[in-house]
């Protein structure tokens, strides 16, 4: 990603969440956060992620609303933005924060002592990691120090791994040779 498009995504971001706060008088919609945006190099097309608050059949309702805003939502940009052309953009949902919440969730109750066992599942749950039990015919593993000291051999009072290059001082402002022609008085 470059720097243009990196600075085209965060305009149409913000543009976008300005629209949807002033413009849209949606009531389906309620209170949403644009996220992120990723436009493709040509900005031709653009995603918008989008976060909303609520259940999960609230937030389904809120995204199709979104969804059916998404053409004045863009002839509004065009308005705004000094573009030459104004990406087409296509909606998704972003669930990190509400992933993030019940990580923060479990976490908070496992502290204070809870079963993992017995936490009340959700209707968005996300995996709960168990440690792997040791099953008949398993090999035996290395242990965390055998692992450690077996990652990578290093040089014997040198202090570095084999097989990597010590970094070259100022490897790039190394300057070629001037080229030298010869003029051959040829015909």
């Amino acid at each position: 990603m470059t720097q243009r498009t990196q600075r085209v995504d965060e305009l149409i971001r913000q543009e976008i969440g300005e629209i949807i706060a002033r413009d849209i008088s949606d009531p389906r919609i309620g209170f949403v956060t644009i996220t992120d945006v990723e436009t493709t190099q040509d900005l031709s097309h653009a995603k918008v992620w989008a976060s909303f608050m609520g259940t999960s059949a609230e937030r389904g309702v809120a995204l199709a609303a979104l969804g059916h805003a998404m053409p004045f939502i863009r002839r509004e940009l065009g308005t705004r933005l000094r573009i030459r052309r104004v990406p087409e953009l296509h909606l998704q949902a972003d669930n990190t924060l509400a992933r993030g919440t019940r990580v923060l969730q479990l976490i908070n109750e496992l502290g204070a002592g809870a079963d993992p066992s017995s936490l009340p599942a959700t209707e968005d749950t996300l995996p709960t990691p168990v440690p792997r039990l040791p099953h008949e015919g398993d090999a035996p593993g290395p242990t965390a120090e055998e692992a450690a000291l077996t990652a990578l051999p290093v040089h014997e009072g040198k202090g570095r791994p084999v097989g990597r290059r010590r970094p070259v001082a100022n490897s790039s402002i190394q300057r070629r040779k001037p080229v030298t022609r010869r003029r051959t008085n040829r015909p």
